[in-house]
């Protein structure tokens, strides 16, 4: 018994570090995205997952779900300007909700058909610590995405 104590305590310790560690990027995400919204005098909606979202044209009729194959246009970019990618000129995208960031599948069903939004995505439900391709990790996101179709 004495043997699983001293294993417990160490991962327990390492379990609780881990979680001050993402708390604490979350609060650097979250001011960040609170001062870049205020240098750039925009108002925005904060979600109770910690997203910001601007909703610039609602859409209309039904939202999609995260189980909704989506047509979306959009643009992503990091907070100094920088796009990473990027749909072009009338190209879409189209993917499955549930298979994108977690920012995505909560952002994308505050749109209808024809909407669009700008999302400022924290990273934990972004690429979180490791980061993907061209963006590193702990990265705050922002997406310019308008919703064409869903089914």
């Amino acid at each position: 018994m004495k043997y699983l104590a001293w294993i417990g305590l160490p991962l327990l310790l390492l379990s609780l570090g881990c979680h001050k560690d993402e708390r604490l990027q979350s609060e650097i995400d979250e001011e960040l995205i609170d001062a870049y919204l205020t240098e750039h005098q925009i108002t925005a909606e904060r979600h109770s997952s910690g997203l910001y979202y601007v909703i610039e044209e609602p859409g209309s009729g039904n939202s999609p779900n995260v189980n909704s194959e989506v047509q979306v246009r959009y643009k992503g970019y990091f907070l100094d300007g920088t796009v990473f990618d990027q749909t072009s000129g009338d190209n879409t995208a189209i993917f499955f909700l549930y298979n994108v960031i977690d920012g995505w599948q909560i952002g994308i069903p505050l749109l209808k058909k024809g909407g669009k939004a700008k999302l400022f995505v924290p990273s934990g439900l972004g690429y979180g610590y490791y980061g993907r391709g061209d963006v590193p990790g702990n990265t705050v996101l922002i997406f310019d995405v308008e919703l064409v179709n869903f089914q």
